[in-house]
């Protein structure tokens, strides 16, 4: 993937009758991605998380930190399911804050999976990669659905201090 800064993507709005939610990620070159492809990506990122988690060395360390993985890795694609049967905008910046949460929190134990040398690190930056890809879209979704402009433009995270 690669792209330029600022080109438009848009993610459908889950049949909430709402505006679609309009987000800047370079790597989708303006095109709209659908509830059915973002579905998709998140279920990816479960069964890959999965399979990561099934191939960790066995020990106490890898049983903990995997299990953390294995929990917030397959609730990403999860929440979103339930946040595409919200019943109101409300409930679904609400869903999509669950879903952007357990997606940080999967980039992090991936992170300390690497950085601990329990994966190799060319098997889960691709994971790590997505992972962060999908809190930057969930953020930006987010802040369509609340109808508020980014904070920083040259970031999709949250900063309270920038707000």
């Amino acid at each position: 993937m690669g792209g330029r800064e600022g080109e438009e993507l848009v993610i459908a709005n889950c049949g909430l009758g709402i505006a679609d939610f309009g987000l800047r990620i370079a790597d989708w070159h303006g095109r709209v991605m659908t509830r059915g492809e973002f579905t998709a990506r998140t279920k990816r990122l479960a069964i890959g998380i999965i399979d990561l988690v099934e191939h960790l060395p066995k020990g106490r360390t890898a049983d903990v930190v995997g299990n953390q993985l294995l929990r917030c890795g397959t609730s990403v694609a999860a929440n979103y399911r339930s946040a595409c049967r919200a019943r109101s905008r409300r409930e679904f910046i609400a869903k999509m804050g669950i879903v952007e949460e357990e997606a940080d929190e999967s980039q992090f134990w991936i992170d300390v999976l690497i950085e601990r040398r329990m994966v190799d690190e060319t098997v889960a930056d691709g994971l790590r990669r997505e992972a962060g890809q999908i809190v930057a879209l969930t953020v930006t979704s987010i802040r369509t659905a609340r109808g508020t402009p980014r904070s920083n433009p040259q970031s999709a995270i949250r900063n309270p201090q920038c707000s």
